[in-house]
């Protein structure tokens, strides 16, 4: 029984970070700048669910694709959800970079577009300038939540977000079939010529 347990933590934390996203709706929408700290709070619950879930995956060996493919569309929803919360709570600072935050949501369903076309499935890169992205959400969003400042930051954060979006349409794009854990389109070429790289090595970084 230990066993079972153990084997679906991953599979626990997964599900607590979509939980997390309605509950970090519903309390933006109802208590305004009062949920600021309570987002913030279970926004760094999250991204710990999200660290902890890999690491326990890979400890346990059951890193697979199938569970690689939720963790990457649970942080979409994760994600969004902690995006519209800062628009519920400072809706000035969002509409501010309004033309930015419409390029940023554009980019990301031309990614899924593009992915679904070609492949008949979402994307699943989890590639290195998307964990980069994920870092500038990091810091952007906590200067949203926590200061109520944008700015700077926020700008930092589109141009990212954008360029780690036009990498994973190049993936998309290259791959000869659909490959999850692909860390560039620079790797992505490799695959399609054949040439292997230590994905294993990538996971673990």
């Amino acid at each position: 029984m230990w066993f079972a347990i153990s084997m679906s933590i991953p599979y626990l934390l997964i599900l607590f970070r979509f939980l997390l996203a309605p509950t970090i709706l519903c309390l933006a929408w109802v208590m305004k700048e009062q949920a600021t700290q309570l987002v913030l709070i279970l926004m760094f619950l999250g991204l710990l669910s999200d660290i902890f879930d890999g690491i326990i995956a890979r400890k346990q060996g059951v890193s697979t694709e199938r569970m690689r493919r939720l963790d990457s569309q649970t942080d979409l929803i994760f994600w969004l959800s902690v995006a519209v919360g800062c628009y519920l709570i400072y809706p000035h600072l969002i509409i501010a970079s309004k033309y930015g935050v419409m390029s940023l949501l554009a980019m990301e369903a031309l990614c899924y577009l593009v992915s679904l076309l070609k492949f008949g499935k979402e994307t699943c890169t989890h590639a290195f300038l998307s964990k980069i992205w994920g870092l500038t959400l990091l810091a952007t969003f906590t200067s949203l939540l926590g200061f109520a400042f944008g700015g700077w930051i926020l700008a930092t954060c589109i141009v990212i977000g954008l360029i780690s979006q036009l990498d994973v349409v190049l993936i998309v794009l290259i791959l000869p079939k659909w490959t999850h854990d692909v860390p560039s389109f620079y790797h992505a070429i490799l695959i399609r010529k054949g040439i292997a790289f230590r994905k294993s090595k990538y996971l673990n970084s």
